[in-house]
């Protein structure tokens, strides 16, 4: 078999394992990730007194100052201009918000808040961060969710 055909062969191989990886794994809410320079976090001095613990929404607020925290949980989507499961994700999160009450959705452009988008450590669009009723993170899931999955994480994180 000639060499051009093996490496052929391989390169299918590849793309096949990543993309099954990448379809068992986008959408999919994950633990939460630390964030730096939060309270006992990674950038956090040692020295620094403990006053309040520096939460996610604390960040959000800071970059977006009109955005309103939900009584039960936020959703925080990270979106860029022409992807095409940002507006996907947009319209999930909307239904789900329409379904259950005190939950509230709130786009970022990731592309105009680059410091945020650092700061929180996300690394494509769409992600979403469940954000509980104090404003910490609970949950996040880079790629498209579904809605039923969406729903089921928002159980667990406001108890129902």
């Amino acid at each position: 078999m000639p060499t051009g055909l093996w490496i052929a062969l391989a390169a299918v191989v590849i793309a096949l394992a990543f993309g099954a990886y990448r379809a068992l794994t986008d959408g999919r809410f994950r633990g939460t990730h630390e964030v730096r320079g939060a309270a006992g976090g990674a950038g956090a001095a040692a020295a620094e007194p403990a006053v309040a613990e520096r939460t996610v929404w604390d960040d959000v607020v800071a970059a977006v100052p009109d955005a309103q925290l939900g009584e039960r949980a936020t959703f925080v989507q990270f979106s860029s201009a022409f992807c095409a499961p940002c507006r996907a994700t947009r319209r999930t999160l909307s239904e789900v918000v329409e379904l259950v009450p005190g939950v509230v959705h709130l786009e970022v452009d990731a592309e105009h808040h680059l410091d945020l988008v650092r700061r929180l450590d996300v690394l494509r669009t769409p992600t979403t961060l469940v954000l509980d009723a104090s404003g910490r993170e609970a949950t996040r899931a880079a790629g498209a969710p579904r809605k039923e999955t969406v729903l089921a994480t928002l159980g667990s994180v406001v108890g129902d």
